[in-house]
């Protein structure tokens, strides 16, 4: 059986999830050379173990701008790159200004029809926009970075095409640029890289490349997590309607939260063994890769009760792996949740009347991602 496959061509991923958790919750797939742990107990012993490592990103013909960021950011990272790096992505979350996703909402609604695609107009734009104004980067370079956020993306991507590479070697370039121009107006910059530079000894130009490649991550992490939870969250609303109160914020986080479980954007992330992992009886060989399937442990009945059931009020849907755990925990968990939330809280306010317009969703064609191409809604007063 091939553990990898497109969000796109499978309709119900999560009764292949059930039927390996039973049956094979730690799976040599043969064809792909890669194990799959499909079990919460297994996935959270992966992620927290200390020889499971981030694959690196194939760097194949890349610019030295592309090479920087995928070499500096803090979800790439291992070792002390890593701590580094991630010290100091939480300083730049920790330092983003509140602007009020409302300004944001209110502006991209401003010219608003009665049927709307919910991903172009609100998923694709909300979270990028919302960190480039928090950091007060200008209308002009906030407009092209949020215009190119989905080329810029794929330099996540482990297998990218000659036409792929081509375009992020293009983007990357005039983003980093954009970017190393703006920091000097951040009040918090010169004192952040002089410390860390003092404190893990490295030079302030090695320090000044890092702190740019993780502000432009914080565009890569908002959109990835941003998109998907935001789409994925309000294709939950329409069933459960009657069980969540529109006017409540805290109902309204209650479903994004168990989004996160139930339907997560994220379903899957690789992890390289570099040494020997045991999984009681079974050896995961150095070099060997890992698919830690988030989404299946997500749906483990031994961790959540009546686990395919979803559920506003169960006590524990927080422990959802979907944004990991441990020290690659993503730094957007925060941020993701208070944005859905926020979003959704806005729409059902505002508009009286929400229906769905799609019969189907269809989903973009990705192996890690459930990510929906498209939700038309219609939306009246």
């Amino acid at each position: 059986m091939s553990t990898l496959f497109l969000q796109s061509e499978i309709k119900n991923p999560y009764s292949l999830y059930q039927k390996m958790i039973n049956e094979n919750p730690v799976y040599w797939d043969e064809s792909n050379k890669i194990w799959a742990i499909y079990s919460y107990e297994y996935c959270t012993q992966i992620l927290n173990h200390k020889n499971a490592h981030i694959p690196s990103v194939p760097e194949n013909d890349l610019n030295e701008y592309a090479l920087k960021i995928s070499r500096n950011l803090a979800r790439l990272s291992n070792g002390i790159q890593h701590e580094i790096a991630r010290e100091i992505a939480t300083v730049l979350f920790s330092k983003m200004k509140s602007i009020g996703f409302e300004t944001v909402l209110s502006e991209l609604f401003q010219n608003n029809k009665t049927e709307i695609n919910w991903v172009e107009l609100i998923c694709k734009k909300l979270p990028i926009l919302t960190v480039l104004k928090s950091f007060d980067f200008n209308d002009q370079d906030s407009l092209f970075i949020a215009s190119h956020i989905e080329q810029l993306i794929k330099i996540m991507q482990p297998n990218k095409k000659p036409d792929d590479i081509e375009l992020i070697n293009t983007i990357t370039k005039e983003i980093y640029v954009i970017v190393e121009n703006h920091i000097a107006v951040l009040s918090f910059y010169e004192n952040l890289i002089t410390v860390i530079s003092t404190k893990y000894n490295i030079s302030l130009e090695e320090t000044k490349s890092i702190f740019i490649s993780n502000l432009i991550g914080l565009f890569i992490q908002s959109y990835d997590a941003g998109r998907g939870l935001l789409s994925n969250a309000l294709l939950q609303f329409f069933p459960k309607e009657s069980d969540c109160d529109k006017t409540d914020k805290i109902q309204i986080q209650k479903l994004v939260v168990e989004t996160l479980r139930f339907d997560p954007p994220i379903h899957n992330t690789r992890r390289i063994a570099s040494e020997d992992i045991s999984l009681d009886d079974i050896t995961i060989r150095k070099n060997e890769t890992i698919l830690v399937v988030l989404a299946s442990a997500n749906r483990d009945g031994k961790q959540f009760e009546n686990a395919m059931i979803f559920d506003l009020e169960r006590k524990n849907n927080s422990e959802h792996l979907t944004f990991g755990t441990g020290g690659h925990m993503c730094l957007a968990k925060h941020f993701s949740i208070h944005l859905a939330t926020e979003a959704l809280y806005y729409l059902f306010n505002k508009f009286k009347n929400i229906s769905i317009l799609e019969n189907e969703i269809e989903y973009e064609p990705l192996i890690n991602t459930r990510l929906p191409k498209a939700i038309w809604i219609s939306i009246s007063n």
